[in-house]
């Protein structure tokens, strides 16, 4: 039902992958000329314009996969997303604003230098031109319906339902279909085939509330979703995932080998940062935001399974084998 268009990103990952079902596009790509181009190539390929889409969906609030729902919503789109994802893509600035000033601090209390911390923090600043701020018509949660194919003669009339995923990234949902392979989801960037996602470090969801422990969330999210016996995944990136339930087990496997790695580092108290060092070697800074969050990522996990105990002391973080 939905038809893969792969767009240009200027990030690393490459290109991010559109769907297209009728008058209905999911995750239309960043903002840039270069990506508008190649969205207006797809829909003219299928008759369209960008006013004829009517709606669009987006799996999570990144800026490779959210950032030309504004453009589309100018031509007349109805968007549709999670409300937390809402609150995110209604003021993107304002969201890596809270951001920066939470994760600059806490990379400072992990062991990272002042200045590398503001540095590492304020680099995300750069993705804000491809991701402008945009309202969502209509909020969705777990169990709600979305149409696809109505008053539009060219695909047949559909019902996908939300499912909500965690830990990849705030308010993330997939849109699951009945489709040619049997049960089928859009799932974003939470299983990709050639790809193990690396869920990003969120500051608390309110300031005095906890930080989310991202990894742990995620871990649990993968093994509900391979519980529900899916049988295609259409991934944010890459080809589409024909064995879902074997990819997310080789993800576990994979979170579960970096995890015992990093609790063979802590015989004596150690700081993420050190940890960082010892999974990566001569990590530039440009990528020590994903470095600390993977570091992060399975220190909780080790303290979620009470394999590791974490200590502050004079504002510094360590952990230890339990």
């Amino acid at each position: 039902m939905f038809e893969r268009v792969p767009l240009p990103t200027p990030f690393h990952v490459g290109t991010v992958n559109a769907y297209v079902a009728g008058r209905t596009v999911v995750d239309p790509g960043p903002d840039s000329e270069e990506t508008r181009e190649a969205l207006r190539d797809a829909l003219a390929e299928r008759d369209l314009a960008p006013a004829d889409v009517a709606q669009v969906l987006i799996t999570h609030p990144h800026p490779d996969h959210f950032g030309l729902a504004a453009f589309l919503r100018e031509h007349g789109a109805s968007v549709v997303a999670s409300p937390e994802a809402a609150t995110v893509v209604r003021d993107f600035p304002g969201r890596l604003d809270d951001e920066q000033a939470f994760l600059s601090d806490f990379f400072r209390r992990c062991g990272m230098a002042a200045g590398t911390a503001e540095t590492v923090t304020q680099l995300p600043e750069a993705f804000v031109h491809y991701a402008p701020s945009v309202s969502v018509d209509r909020e969705v949660s777990a169990g709600d319906t979305v149409w696809v194919g109505r008053d539009d003669p060219t695909v047949e009339e559909r019902e996908v339902t939300v499912r909500e995923v965690t830990g990849h990234a705030v308010g993330e949902v997939v849109f699951a279909f009945d489709g040619a392979a049997g049960r089928e989801a859009l799932v974003g960037d939470n299983v990709m085939a050639e790809i193990t996602p690396n869920p990003f470090l969120q500051p608390p969801p309110e300031p005095g509330a906890e930080r989310p422990r991202v990894l742990p969330a995620y871990n649990e999210s993968l093994r509900r979703l391979r519980e529900v016996g899916y049988d295609r995944f259409h991934p944010g990136h890459r080809g589409a995932v024909d064995d879902p339930a074997g990819r997310i087990d080789a993800i576990l496997a994979e979170h579960d080998e970096r995890t015992d790695r990093v609790a063979a580092m802590l015989d004596e108290p150690t700081t993420p940062v050190a940890v960082m060092n010892g999974l990566f070697d001569d990590l530039p800074v440009t990528e020590q935001f994903p470095g600390m969050s993977e570091a992060v990522g399975h220190l909780d996990v080790l303290v979620a399974r009470d394999r590791a105990v974490a200590h502050e002391r004079d504002g510094t973080l360590s952990y230890e084998r339990a």
